[in-house]
C-alpha cells in the first residue's frame, strides 16, 4: 500500500496495528502541527510543546496493539495532549511550591545559633526519615525531589509505571509529614521572627 493520504484515520489505525510505518507517518503528519499548536498555546514553551507531542506519538506507537479508541483518532490524540499539558502544570506547581518553601526557610537573614541548630536538626530528621523509606520508595523520592525528575522520567528510569511512582511519592510524603509533624511549630516560630 503506497498512498496513505487517502485513507481515513480509522483505516490508518488498523494498518498501524499491523506495523505499517507508513500509517504511523501519515497520522504523525496529520496531527503533529495541531497537537503542537494546542500544547504551545497553553504552555507558551516550544520545548515543552515539542516534548508533549513526541510523548503522544511515542505512546501511540508503543500502545498500537492494545489501543481501544472509542472516539475519533483526532479526539483521542487531543485528549492525551490536554492531559499532558495538565500534568506539566502540576509538575511546575509542585516545583514552584518546593522552591518557595526552600527559599522561605533559607533566606532568613538572621543566622542565629538557635535557628542554625533547628535547621540542622530538621535537615538531619528529614535525611533520617528518607533513609528509613523502603528502597524503591526512597529512590523515587530522591529522583523527584533531589534531581527534579518528572514522574514519567522516574518511571522510565526505574522501569515502573507512573502510577507506581505516584504511589511511592504519596507514601514517602505521608511518612515525612508524620515524622516531621513535631517540627511544624518550630518552623512557624522561626519564620515569624
Amino acid at each position: 500500500m503506497g498512498d496513505f493520504t487517502k485513507l481515513s484515520d480509522d483505516e490508518l489505525m488498523v494498518l498501524l496495528k499491523q506495523d505499517k510505518l507508513g500509517a504511523f507517518k501519515e497520522l504523525y503528519g496529520r496531527y503533529w502541527k495541531k497537537l503542537y499548536s494546542e500544547a504551545y498555546k497553553r504552555l507558551k514553551s516550544k520545548e515543552s510543546a515539542e516534548e508533549i507531542v513526541q510523548e503522544i506519538f511515542t505512546h501511540l506507537w508503543l500502545k498500537r496493539y492494545s489501543l481501544q479508541i472509542t472516539t475519533t483518532v483526532g479526539g483521542y490524540l487531543h485528549s492525551i495532549a490536554g492531559n499532558r499539558v495538565i500534568d506539566r502544570y502540576r509538575q511546575q506547581l509542585v516545583r514552584t511550591k518546593y522552591k518557595e518553601a526552600f527559599w522561605a526557610v533559607h533566606s532568613e537573614t538572621d543566622n542565629s545559633t538557635e535557628d542554625a541548630i533547628i535547621l540542622r536538626e530538621l535537615t538531619y530528621t528529614i535525611e533520617t526519615e528518607v533513609r528509613q523509606l523502603p528502597d524503591k520508595c526512597r529512590s523515587v523520592y530522591e529522583l523527584s525531589r533531589n534531581e527534579h525528575k518528572t514522574n514519567r522520567e522516574i518511571a522510565v528510569q526505574l522501569g515502573i509505571s507512573e502510577k507506581t511512582v505516584e504511589n511511592h511519592l504519596t507514601k514517602a510524603l505521608k511518612r515525612l509529614r508524620i515524622g516531621l509533624s513535631h517540627y511544624l511549630m518550630l518552623i512557624v516560630i522561626v519564620l515569624l521572627k
